[in-house]
């Protein structure tokens, strides 16, 4: 038996190139080769290494045309073109004739890529004639989004490895699928699911299987680049997430022993940069520290680098682990504090401690991390406001600003005050969307919040040698500056000479009319420094032009 596994492409305004290792579909080939060791399991990543090529905007985002009208190469720059990445469908259809696979299985792990997934299985089914299985975060969501498509034919809701072996064992013998845990399929013209059980224990899992990848198409920083995962599930609740969908409410950690085993593999195979993609990697401080003690005596003296980039809670962090991930050969932090509002934090069942974060983001910066801070703008009942003193205070401090718009995917728990969500919601489960208006806001207040955030972060990586410097003296240095930093500056003076914000275009500068300076100029004249990456401090006064 052949089976063939697909990551398919997606269409988008950008792409995270150094996010796409499908690691799921590894834990997958893996665990089947270790029941039915005879068959034959390829992986095909059908959306990294393809490039890319402009198409057409969806009508359900036809709105946004307004936003992204120019090829911006300013600093400041947000998106522009709508991309297919990936190869096409097309493409991913002729190789599986050519392989001639049994089975294949399409990863479905983004709600506003479902479309992407179901074109893939109709092209696929144009020429070939079996079954497809669709899994992944999105699958177990909003499995009827994809079983009710005529060329999807079963979906794997929640973890895939147990269902999958049992899926296989019943698809080779008597075919009874009713007794597969977590399968959705069709009988007799009606969809049907079953209950969920628990998957194997995470310790009894393989390791993913990485033989299908190769070590230089993913990378960081010019290092092959590798996912590691170290726990399923998330102890937390926050209704802006629908994690629990795909792992239920267990939280479940490997052991230290397994996970470095695993590293130690990776290193032997080339890989040299290891991202912890867990939900919550640090959440257990003993079991964190114990990790990365191991880790440093593992690999101390090596060309390593480990990354969270998936983030972790300040709530369990210290000075003490933040040495030890430092000795342990992390540089980077990715912290999330996603509002400064007590009441919207409340609703939302996120935990926030000010001093804590405070102290955290202190600690970090005196041990040398480069650090990113994220917040969601837009959240329901939060006010504009509210938005602009969360991206205030972190402007005052050495962290880049990870500003996010809100958007609804299914399997929330917060879904439930968007009653009456349509299909078109799904395609705007993105940041690109620019959030969900509402009386306080509209969309564009949140694009002006994301232009703020990147002239910002444009004035944080700065090169000052001085402590201290007046705002309107970095004009002064603009001679010092190589060229994408200079045009950002001549951005900057024409924007406070002008009360507008310009894009860099071919044609020269071309006016971003979406763009709100008042709202600006609102959240400039609240801050009375800027702290940079390296904690000198840009000290806002009146310009003067």
């Amino acid at each position: 038996m052949k089976i063939l596994l697909i990551q398919p492409p997606i269409q988008d305004f950008y792409n995270t190139n150094i996010r796409l290792q499908p690691i799921g579909l590894a834990y997958l080939k893996s665990v089947i080769k270790k029941h039915f060791q005879e068959m034959d399991i390829l992986i095909k990543d059908y959306h990294h290494g393809w490039g890319r090529k402009t198409v057409q905007l969806p009508k359900e985002l036809a709105d946004l045309e307004p936003f992204y009208l120019h090829q911006d190469k300013s600093p400041f720059a947000l998106f522009n073109r709508y991309y297919h990445f990936g190869a096409s469908v097309e493409t991913i259809a002729r190789e599986v004739v050519h392989y001639a696979p049994d089975l294949v299985g399409i990863s479905s792990q983004f709600t506003p890529y479902y479309r992407e997934v179901l074109d893939t299985a109709s092209a696929i089914k144009k020429v070939w004639s079996g079954s497809i299985l669709v899994g992944g975060s999105h699958a177990s969501a909003d499995p009827l989004s994809l079983l009710n498509h005529p060329d999807v034919d079963f979906v794997i809701l929640g973890q895939g490895e147990r269902p999958i072996v049992e899926f296989i064992k019943q698809w080779r013998s008597e075919k009874a699928f009713s007794k597969v845990p977590n399968l959705g399929y069709k009988k007799n013209g009606q969809l049907k699911f079953n209950e969920k059980e628990n998957n194997f224990p995470i310790d009894d899992l393989p390791f993913p299987d990485f033989y299908d990848f190769n070590p230089s198409k993913y990378r960081f920083q010019n290092r092959p680049l590798c996912f590691v995962i170290t726990s399923r599930g998330c102890p937390y609740q926050c209704t802006f997430c629908s994690v629990h969908q795909t792992f239920g409410n267990q939280f479940r950690q490997r052991s230290v022993r397994s996970i470095v085993e695993e590293i130690n593999l990776r290193y032997a195979q080339g890989y040299r940069s290891f991202d912890f993609e867990d939900d919550s990697l640090n959440y257990d401080a003993e079991w964190f520290e114990t990790l990365l003690k191991t880790l440093t005596d593992k690999f101390n003296g090596k060309d390593v680098a480990f990354l969270a980039m998936n983030g972790l809670h300040y709530l369990h962090l210290n000075q003490k682990i933040l040495f030890l991930m430092k000795q342990a050969g992390f540089k980077s932090l990715n912290i999330s504090l996603v509002s400064l509002n007590k009441q919207t934090c409340r609703m939302i069942k996120r935990p926030l401690n000010i001093k804590k974060y405070l102290s955290v983001v202190q600690h970090a910066f005196t041990l040398g991390f480069d650090m990113v801070c994220y917040q969601i703008l837009g959240l329901p009942g939060e006010e504009l406001t509210s938005m602009k003193d969360t991206l205030i205070y972190n402007a005052r401090l050495p962290v880049r600003l990870g500003a996010s718009p809100f958007y609804v995917t299914p399997g929330m728990p917060i879904l439930k005050q968007f009653e009456g969500t349509s299909p078109i919601n799904r395609i705007r489960a993105r940041l690109t969307a620019l959030g969900i208006e509402s009386d306080e806001y509209e969309k564009e207040d949140i694009y002006t919040l994301l232009f703020t955030a990147r002239i910002i972060n444009f004035l944080k990586s700065l090169d000052i040698i001085q402590k201290d410097i007046p705002f309107q003296k970095l004009f002064d240095l603009e001679d010092r500056f190589d060229a994408r930093v200079t045009v950002g500056m001549k951005l900057l003076r024409d924007l406070f000479n002008n009360q507008r914000l310009d894009a860099a275009t071919s044609k020269g500068f071309v006016p971003i009319t979406k763009f709100k300076p008042d709202l600006f100029f609102n959240i400039w004249n609240g801050l009375d420094y800027i702290q940079t990456l390296t904690g000198r401090k840009i000290l806002i006064n009146q310009y003067e032009s």
